[in-house]
């Protein structure tokens, strides 16, 4: 990684990121980005947050990514924030460096959510704190029964308004539900998150990889454009009304009716053949 501040972000090409805690891999079109220190259930760092933004800010701008799988190394997801390494400091801060981390925090939530690839989370065991908001933030989960999501702020006497969680669980579980494990702090089961809507479905631990490669392969088989343009209205509409929605869909759609892919669709169908998207 090229040397930068803490809290800053810096901009490189998708291939030339290299990190000790968190591991690429590109097959085809999708990348899969996996936290690396089981040995500590793959807790975030002040390195590793940036590390991520970063990587996130590069799918924007790379164009044979189509989609992507986060996950974590040996049988965990994230245990969050690592308490030495940033808790710990954290305490010895003043308030303008607080804010500096708070924001570099939520900016890897918003570059989650800009960049136009969906984003699978493939979680299993411990999902916890900064974790839980990764996957939260990611587009689609897939988890096994084992899984544990626990967003642990009020545990660490922190509000639980922490990098868009009061703003984005509410709306993929409910405002009741949110608020109970927001200010509980407990850890909602495979089967709640699932019933509750925040897991697609339940896999088995020696399935999630390839079941989490299947569903971003699928995603990346798909028309391109589109798919950044269902991603982006889908952020968008929470700030709009009904009517607001539908032009703005209208919009959208139309431009969608611009692209290779749509024409092609089209050619693939009159000849009753299956289309194959190359994503222009």
């Amino acid at each position: 990684m090229t040397e930068s501040r803490p809290f800053t972000t810096v901009t490189l090409p998708l291939a030339a990121y290299r990190s000790s805690h968190v591991l690429m891999s590109v097959d085809g079109p999708v990348l899969t980005i996996t936290l690396n220190r089981p040995e500590r259930k793959n807790p975030l760092t002040f390195e590793s947050y940036r590390e991520l933004a970063d990587v996130f800010h590069a799918c924007a701008r790379d164009t044979d990514v189509k989609a992507v799988v986060v996950t974590g190394a040996g049988g965990n997801f994230s245990s969050g924030g690592d308490v030495f390494e940033i808790i710990g400091p954290l305490v010895a801060m003043n308030t303008r460096d607080l804010l500096a981390f708070t924001k570099m925090t939520g900016e890897l939530v918003r570059v989650m959510r800009a960049c136009p690839q969906p984003v699978v989370a493939a979680v299993d065991g411990i999902c916890a704190g900064a974790g839980a908001i990764v996957a939260m933030a990611s587009d689609l989960r897939l988890a096994t029964p084992r899984a544990k999501v626990g967003f642990l702020f009020n545990r660490v006497g922190l509000a639980g308004c922490d990098m868009g969680a009061c703003a984005i669980l509410p709306r993929i579980i409910g405002q009741g539900r949110a608020s109970e494990l927001l200010y509980t702090g407990r850890f909602m089961s495979a089967p709640e998150g699932e019933a509750w809507g925040f897991f697609s479905r339940l896999v088995a631990p020696e399935a999630l990889a390839a079941e989490a490669a299947s569903l971003a392969g699928t995603i990346a088989s798909g028309p391109t454009f589109a798919n950044a343009m269902t991603k982006r209205m889908l952020a968008q509409e929470w700030a709009m009304s009904v009517e607001e929605a539908i032009e703005a869909e209208a919009i959208a759609q139309a431009l969608c009716m611009t692209t290779e892919d749509f024409a092609r669709a089209y050619r693939a169908f009159a000849a009753r053949e299956t289309p194959v998207f190359e994503g222009n």
